[in-house]
C-alpha cells in the first residue's frame, strides 16, 4: 500500500521567494503526482495571489518583519510572531508533512522552526 506524501511549502514576499516554490511544487508533482502540497505565507502578501494561480492550496500566516526605524509597527511584532508560531503548529499537525521546504520571506521562519521541533 502506497503511503502518501504531504509536503509543505513556505515562502513568499517576493516573487525571489515564491516562484523558486512553486518551480519546485512542480518538480515534486511530476516525480511524486499522489503527493499533497500545502504553501504557508504571509497573510496579504503577494503569495496569497500567485500561489492559488499557480494551483496550489496556501495557508496565512500574520507576520512581518521588523521595521527599520523606530516605529509603533515594531510593538506588534512579538503578538505576530507569537500568532504566527502557534498557527503554523496548528497548519503542521493537521496536514502532517512529511516534507517541509522553506524558500525564504517572513512566514518561512516560523514554519521551519516549528516544524524542526
Amino acid at each position: 500500500m502506497k503511503q502518501s506524501v504531504n509536503i509543505i511549502l513556505s515562502g513568499g514576499g517576493t516573487g525571489g521567494h515564491i516562484y523558486p516554490a512553486v518551480s519546485i511544487a512542480n518538480e515534486l508533482k511530476v516525480k511524486y503526482p499522489e503527493a499533497k502540497f500545502l504553501f504557508v505565507g504571509a497573510n496579504d502578501r503577494m503569495e496569497m495571489e500567485m500561489v492559488p494561480k499557480a494551483g496550489y492550496e496556501i495557508k496565512g500566516l500574520w507576520i512581518s518583519g521588523l521595521q527599520r526605524q523606530l516605529t509603533l509597527k515594531n510593538l506588534a511584532f512579538p503578538l505576530k510572531l507569537i500568532s504566527s508560531l502557534w498557527n503554523a503548529y496548528k497548519i503542521i499537525k493537521k496536514f502532517k508533512p512529511n516534507i517541509v521546504i522553506g524558500t525564504g520571506g517572513f512566514a518561512s521562519g516560523p514554519t521551519l522552526f516549528v516544524a524542526n521541533l
